[in-house]
């Protein structure tokens, strides 16, 4: 029997201290004193509700979630879903960073957005009844939660709080498309790379050696802003040689952080 969570309950009956039991969900549940207090389960203390619409969530309606989700890690490069798959759920970000994009009508990959731990895919599809538009592939090995549509959906019925805190995110997403949008129509190419340059290392930090934390290549870039590779390439290396950024293989050090506010305005 593999066992899936554990978690711990207020007092009820106790046998020497200690009541076990488990459900047909292969959930164990262990029953202690009330001199206790009572561990929360993984549900309640992961990131992502921290951060998402899970956050409106109840005890009561976490503890239908741990029983019910499925826990994957998805290897650099892997999707997690394809564009025009029928997901039937969200998947949480418990660790990790992907890549949003969508296929371009002459078969350009076209880089939407990025997305890291906290928060949540799926849940515009999960409204609509429609199969996603984008795909989503790890820039790195991720750990992700998958529940189902149909234990989110009776949160919606039960939970105001819940499906407001959805509709405020899925409202977010559409700003930042419409911001994306504009951006794109009134800057230039290298107004958006060095904003790209300056997002990636805000959003998501640096390693030991100063490098950007989240490396794309040089194509992932392009798609980025709107551009071929070729013309990233080149823009990189002006910047390099202007002493912006320093270029050593595939990692990139943000130099003069002054000067690429400047560049992206």
């Amino acid at each position: 029997m593999c066992v899936h969570n554990l978690l711990i309950l207020p007092d009820a009956k106790v046998v020497n201290g200690t009541n076990l039991k488990y459900d047909n969900c292969h959930t164990f549940y262990i029953t202690l004193p009330n001199k206790y207090t009572p561990f929360m389960s993984k549900c309640e203390q992961c990131i992502v509700r921290e951060f998402s619409s899970l956050k409106a969530l109840n005890k009561e309606e976490l503890l239908k979630i741990a029983n019910c989700k499925s826990s994957y890690t998805i290897k650099k490069g892997e999707p997690i879903f394809e564009e025009g798959e029928n997901v039937n759920g969200i998947f949480c970000i418990k660790d990790g960073v992907c890549k949003l994009s969508k296929l371009s009508a002459n078969g350009k990959d076209q880089i939407v957005k990025l997305v890291s731990k906290g928060e949540l895919l799926g849940q515009r599809s999960m409204i609509s009844d429609e199969p996603v538009n984008l795909s989503a592939v790890a820039l790195e090995d991720m750990e992700v939660c998958f529940i189902p549509k149909s234990e989110i959906m009776g949160f919606f019925n039960q939970n105001n709080t819940f499906s407001m805190n959805v509709m405020k995110s899925i409202c977010g997403d559409l700003k930042e498309a419409d911001d994306h949008m504009v951006n794109m129509a009134q800057k230039t190419v290298k107004e958006r790379l060095a904003a790209t340059l300056l997002y990636l290392q805000d959003s998501y930090g640096t390693n030991e050696d100063g490098s950007l934390k989240t490396q794309l290549s040089r194509e992932e870039i392009g798609s980025m802003i709107g551009t071929a590779t070729e013309s990233c390439i080149r823009l990189l290396s002006d910047f390099n040689k202007n002493g912006l950024i320093e270029l050593k293989g595939k990692k990139i050090f943000l130099k003069d952080i002054h000067g690429l506010k400047r560049e992206s305005n």
